[in-house]
C-alpha cells in the first residue's frame, strides 16, 4: 500500500460536514492521500487538531453554496474532488403522523436540496477541467427506512441515490465520476446521542435500544457499528485513480445487514 501513499498530491478536496464523525474521518483519510482538503459545517468544532482549512457556512442557505466555491476557488483554484457528507436529522420519532411539513423541508433540504446546490455549483469546473469525482453519503436507510424514527430522513436519502444514479449517467461521459456511499450503523457521537434520545424515551438502555435498532435492519451479521474510518477508507479508494472505472453506483457498508446483493 505504500505506493498508493499519496496518491491524491495535487487534488483538491471539499468535504462538507467534515468536522466531525463520518466527515472529518474523510477528511483525514484525503489529507492522508496527499490532497488538499477543504471542509465545511455551521459551527466550528473548537478542535485545535483539525488541519483542513475550515468554512463556516449552513448550506442548507442557497446563499451560501456560492459564497463557498467563491473561497476555495480564490484560495486552492479549482475543486477535484468533492464528498457531499452533511446530512442528519432533527425531526422526532413516532412515525408518519408525527411529522409536520416542517420537518420533511428540514430533511429535504440537509439531505437532498444541499448536495445539489453544491454539485450545481461546482460541476462547470470539473466540466471546464474534463473531470473530477462527486461522493454523496447516503445512508442505509435509504433502503431500509426506519419509519418510527428517521422517515422523512430515509426518504431524503432515497432520493439522493437515485440523484446521484442521474448524476452519473449524465456526467461520466464528460470525464465526472459520481457514487454513493450508503454506510449503516456508525459508531459515532451523532449516533450516541440518537440512541440515548431513543433510550431516553423508551425507558430502556442503551444497549437494549442499539439491539433493537440492529434487529429492525434485519440484524447486523458483523455484530457491531462500523468505525467512522472504516467509511473513509472507502469514499479514499472511490476517489482515487485505483477506481477510474467506477461511477453510477451505490456502494453499501453496512456489516451485512441489508438482505439484498
Amino acid at each position: 500500500m505504500e505506493k498508493f501513499a499519496k496518491e491524491l498530491t495535487g487534488k483538491l478536496a471539499l468535504v462538507t460536514g467534515g468536522t466531525k464523525g463520518i466527515g472529518r474521518a474523510i477528511a483525514d483519510r484525503l489529507l492522508e492521500a496527499g490532497a488538499t482538503v477543504v471542509v465545511t459545517a455551521r459551527n466550528h468544532p473548537g478542535d485545535e487538531n483539525l488541519k483542513s482549512y475550515f468554512i463556516p457556512t449552513d448550506l442548507t442557505i442557497p446563499s451560501e453554496t456560492d459564497k463557498v466555491v467563491r473561497e476555495i476557488n480564490k484560495k486552492f483554484g479549482t475543486i477535484d474532488i468533492l464528498v457531499n457528507n452533511m446530512g442528519g436529522s432533527t425531526s422526532p420519532s413516532g412515525g408518519f403522523a408525527a411529522l409536520t411539513d416542517e420537518h420533511w423541508e428540514n430533511d429535504l433540504q440537509l439531505n437532498l436540496q444541499s448536495s445539489i446546490r453544491i454539485d450545481r455549483a461546482i460541476l462547470p469546473q470539473m466540466v471546464e477541467q474534463k473531470g473530477g469525482v462527486i461522493i454523496h453519503i447516503s445512508s442505509l436507510s435509504g433502503i431500509l427506512p426506519l419509519y418510527e424514527s428517521l422517515g422523512a430522513y430515509a426518504v431524503a436519502k432515497a432520493a439522493l441515490n437515485n440523484y446521484s444514479k442521474s448524476l452519473s449517467k449524465e456526467f461520466t461521459p464528460r470525464g465526472i465520476r459520481v457514487a454513493a456511499v450508503s454506510p449503516g450503523m456508525v459508531k459515532t457521537d451523532t449516533m450516541g446521542a440518537y440512541l440515548q434520545s431513543l433510550s431516553d424515551t423508551s425507558g430502556r438502555s442503551v444497549e437494549e435500544v442499539t439491539q433493537d435498532l440492529m434487529t429492525s435492519l434485519g440484524g447486523v451479521p458483523m455484530g457491531r457499528m462500523a468505525l467512522p474510518e472504516e467509511i473513509a477508507e472507502l469514499v479514499g479508494f472511490l476517489v482515487s485513480p485505483r477506481a477510474s472505472y467506477i461511477t453510477g453506483v451505490n456502494y453499501i457498508i453496512d456489516g451485512g445487514a441489508n438482505p439484498s446483493f
